[in-house]
């Protein structure tokens, strides 16, 4: 019996010693494991920095060489009209944005302001329909104003106050359009111009030298496609901006029409009211 408890005394011992040494490797493989993979993130967020400063950097030459070839293009063109082909660029540009800002300020809640005028009327009389318009902005208001306070000499007198004063309102909605307009034919007119200097100084080198070649008249061709192409892309951007701009003039004014006449509807309808 002896010998039975020593036996089995010393295989316990050894399997409780295989057992330590099995978790010991264990534990070193995942201490190696859990170094490695913080050298790893380590590595990564040193590398990060270096290839967000890599990609900036690369915007960053991108950018300068552009602005460099955009500068070449212009002085090779020749900066008397090329500056002047962009002084029509800066102008028009200057007139488009300011009537887009004019004419989102003119836009009014038409419906809203008929209700309240209606509601005025029934409740204050004309002068309480005058404070509501006077209080609105727009040219739909200012339309209404001017109707209804010309309301003492007849129903006709307002129809037609608000006809002319109607006209009024348009002339101001298309203001500085016939600018916009202008500058959208001289930038192309300026670009055709140093075209035609361009073809002309290529002639003349071609008249100095007696030879046609390809490096004599380079120069010149290339001022007129420059001049040219810039004219072009200016008339492009200034006529997409005075189409959005007519677009809203047009709908503006399909607004005034449409409250002007339910705005006579409500005077015809007081007027009656008054009468009985």
């Amino acid at each position: 019996m002896k010998k039975v408890f020593a036996t089995l005394t010393v295989a316990a011992m050894l399997f409780l010693g295989n057992e330590m040494v099995m978790a010991q490797q264990a534990e070193a493989q995942t201490a190696e494991q859990t170094t490695e993979q913080t050298v790893q993130e380590e590595a990564a967020a040193v590398e990060a920095p270096a290839v967000v400063e890599n990609e900036v950097a690369e915007e960053e030459g991108g950018m300068v060489a552009l602005h460099k070839t955009l500068k070449t293009k212009f002085i090779e063109g020749g900066a008397g009209f090329m500056a002047a082909t962009l002084l029509c660029l800066v102008f028009g540009l200057a007139l488009c944005i300011e009537r887009i800002i004019y004419l989102s300020l003119s836009k009014t809640n038409t419906k809203a302001l008929l209700a309240d005028v209606e509601k005025a009327l029934k409740n204050g009389g004309i002068e309480a329909a005058l404070k509501v318009c006077r209080e609105t902005r727009g040219p739909v208001a200012s339309i209404f104003y001017q109707g209804l306070s010309r309301y003492n000499e007849g129903v006709e007198v307002v129809e037609k106050t608000v006809a002319s004063y109607g006209g009024v309102q348009m002339g101001l909605l298309e203001k500085n359009l016939s600018w916009i307009s202008l500058f959208i034919s001289i930038a192309p007119s300026l670009g055709f111009l140093g075209t035609i200097i361009g073809m002309i100084a290529a002639f003349d080198k071609i008249q100095q030298v007696g030879d046609i070649s390809a490096t004599v008249v380079a120069g010149g061709i290339k001022v007129a496609l420059l001049t040219t192409l810039l004219g072009l892309i200016i008339a492009i951007v200034l006529q997409v901006f005075y189409n959005y701009i007519l677009s809203l003039v047009e709908g503006l004014v399909n607004e005034m029409e449409d409250s002007s006449i339910s705005l006579l509807d409500l005077v015809v309808e007081y007027d009656a009211a008054q009468k009985q």
